[in-house]
């Protein structure tokens, strides 16, 4: 496996559960990942949410992303440090993506509108089969 697999994993269930911190009280929560290139996994979040000031204190994430099957299904966890984006363009495009964010009066410009990708770290996949197995880890990024 190598990270185009992690890439094309992700954007077949796009699904996260992201996990951050909160002082020393981790946080977990299900976020839909935007899309996954060969640059990073990106995110769009909202200024005002918890999550924000969780990742403004500490950039460190994990994102587990979960394929369900006849057995126990194939996970692939990512871990690594984000990186918040103040791109116009990108803002654009997401709006374009995901109408549904005007609704809460976001705009390209709004400074509640916020993209980050994790663009470097390492992952894993798990599957039953391969549960007693050493982790095989893919690094990507820098």
């Amino acid at each position: 496996m190598d990270f185009e697999d992690c890439v094309k994993f992700a954007n077949e269930n796009p699904v996260a559960w992201l996990a951050t911190t909160e002082g020393d009280q981790p946080r977990v929560r299900a976020l839909g990942m935007w899309f996954a290139d060969n640059t990073g996994f990106y995110f769009q979040i909202g200024g005002t949410k918890d999550i924000y000031k969780q990742l403004l204190e500490n950039p460190k994430v994990e994102a587990g992303f979960f394929c369900p099957d006849d057995m126990s299904g194939t996970m692939m966890r990512i871990a690594g440090e984000i990186e918040f984006l103040d791109d116009v363009e990108l803002k654009k495009r997401v709006l374009k993506d995901r109408p549904f964010l005007k609704q809460f009066g976001l705009t390209h410009d709004s400074p509640d509108l916020v993209i980050f990708k994790i663009s470097k770290g390492e992952a894993h996949f798990w599957t039953f089969e391969t549960n007693l197995q050493p982790k095989e880890i893919i690094s990507f990024g820098d």
